[in-house]
């Protein structure tokens, strides 16, 4: 099992990115899938998160800018990433439980860099 994330870069303050993560491999089922993002000498922190049922929860530094989604069918997740501020400027990190072989696991995905420049 694997998760890949993509479409990190560079933007400037105002604009837009869209992140995206499939997972992959042996998979029974996804409970949640979310990001996180993390800055050098601080602690990983939630970003956003959806569960298979679609429910949402966002950290209060992204509300209103930010709009996690997900299709369960092709096992990916969103983030729309709108109205971008330079601290916003982060590793951003897909993550996901997920249920395989009759175990539930944690995945992280690599790391795709997003840098909003001022």
């Amino acid at each position: 099992v694997q998760l890949q994330a993509s479409g990190g870069g560079l933007v400037q303050a105002g604009g837009s990115l869209r992140l995206s993560c499939v997972a992959s491999g042996r998979i029974s089922s996804i409970p949640a899938m979310g990001w996180f993002r993390q800055t050098p000498g601080s602690q990983r922190e939630l970003v956003a998160r959806i569960t298979s049922g679609e429910s949402t929860d966002y950290a209060d530094s992204v509300k209103g800018r930010f709009t996690i989604s997900r299709d369960n069918a092709k096992k990916t997740v969103y983030l729309q990433m709108d109205s971008l501020k330079p601290e916003d400027t982060a590793v951003y990190y897909c993550h996901a439980p997920i249920t395989t072989s009759g175990f539930i696991i944690e995945y992280w995905g690599k790391g795709t860099q997003v840098t909003v420049s001022s």
